[in-house]
């Protein structure tokens, strides 16, 4: 069989970004670089005329800035587009409003010549392969029909995008959850998904730990914009946090979080550096498996979009130390990868769609220990 090869648009403003980008991609046999462009209106003209099979897209450039071009360009045609952005909060708080717009992926702006290698050979040539061959238009079509979703449950409660819902008047304290764990691990398509579950998650369920491959930077700023749309306290993970009820924690971009004993059942937190697990760092793997030391059969496990296989062997650990894994739908998938991986591979108990993650999620928190600690 014959290997397609993909032509990519490199968009960006830095002439130097660009030889970059260009030059590592045309070292590879799969991969074309057919045009250049430094500013938003050139990409979109090259974008019309050429029809690539994937751009990269700076998010800060001139004339139209990355989400002026991005919605110019899919308002044409259905490209997947990996954002390449600048890693500080403004460019992650960018970067994320381009991935509820339609974006496929993003990697971070190597900072200096010495991090290129790295960031552009590895990462996004990887990434290139991994969503090049996505199905754009069941991707927008899919995070368009949850964005409306949002909005009407927002209009409905009459919330502005910027009012936090109203927690229920619950007690966590005399819930019995305290001393029970759920796991999360997500990557691409992941910060959509989780917005989208999120949103509808109550706020009565036990300790919600997430690891969303990101880089260092831009998980300060999906934590507070998960918080401002969540019923559960969602924050950065830091060092020393004990793990509470109706709180999430999402692991910082770049550093492992693992969870350890915290009194005779309950756990808090600790982030590290470290080497590369499974690929990533933060890793899935990682924090899972220090999930099950601590928590052992009282911890659900949930898999969920993403390229790669992070995430799977933790998934087994945590089946086979009694607790229980649940695992997003191809259907329902950005990428079903992470999450294929674990289920091909005998880790996941049962598949859920992404709109009913929240249910599923919270019924399955009763199966395993009791209504009463669901509300």
């Amino acid at each position: 069989m014959v290997q397609r090869t993909l032509r990519v648009l490199v968009v960006d403003d830095s002439k130097l970004i660009q030889t970059l980008i260009s030059d590592l991609l045309e070292e590879t046999s799969d991969i074309e670089v057919i045009a250049t462009a430094s500013d938003g209106k050139e990409a979109v003209r090259l974008a019309r005329s050429l029809k690539p099979d994937l751009i990269t897209l700076d998010v800060q450039m001139p004339k139209m800035d990355g989400l002026e071009t991005l919605d110019a360009i899919l308002s044409e045609q259905a490209i997947p587009v990996i954002m390449v952005s600048a890693t500080t909060q403004l460019g992650g708080q960018i970067t994320l409003e381009a991935l509820d717009r339609g974006a496929i992926d993003y990697i971070a702006k190597p900072e200096g010549l010495k991090e290129a290698e790295t960031i552009l050979r590895t990462e996004l040539i990887r990434r290139i392969r991994m969503v090049g061959n996505t199905d754009v238009n069941k991707v927008l079509t899919m995070r368009r029909e949850r964005a409306q979703k949002r909005k009407e449950r927002r209009d409905k409660l009459g919330l502005s995008n910027e009012t936090k819902p109203v927690p229920q008047p619950i007690s966590t304290e005399k819930l019995p959850v305290s001393d029970k764990c759920i796991a999360l691990g997500i990557s691409t398509g992941g910060p959509p998904a989780l917005a989208s579950m999120l949103e509808v998650l109550p706020d009565s369920l036990p300790p919600l730990v997430i690891v969303q491959h990101m880089p260092a930077n831009f998980t300060k700023a999906f934590a507070n914009r998960l918080n401002s749309l969540s019923r559960v306290n969602v924050k950065e993970a830091e060092t020393g946090d004990v793990l509470l009820p109706g709180h999430a924690y999402l692991a910082p971009g770049g550093k492992h979080l693992e969870i350890v004993r915290n009194g005779a059942k309950g756990g808090k937190l600790l982030v590290r550096d470290g080497d590369f697990v499974s690929g990533h760092r933060p890793s899935v793997d990682v924090m899972m498996s220090s999930a099950v030391k601590v928590y052992q059969d009282r911890l659900l496990g949930v898999i969920m979009t993403g390229m790669g296989r992070d995430g799977s062997d933790g998934c087994g650990e945590i089946k086979a130390a009694g607790g229980y894994v649940l695992g997003q739908d191809e259907a329902t998938s950005d990428v079903y990868g992470m999450n294929k991986v674990a289920y091909l591979a005998g880790n996941v108990d049962r598949q859920f769609s992404l709109d009913e993650a929240a249910a599923t999620i919270t019924a399955q928190v009763r199966r395993m220990w009791g209504a009463a600690t669901v509300s």
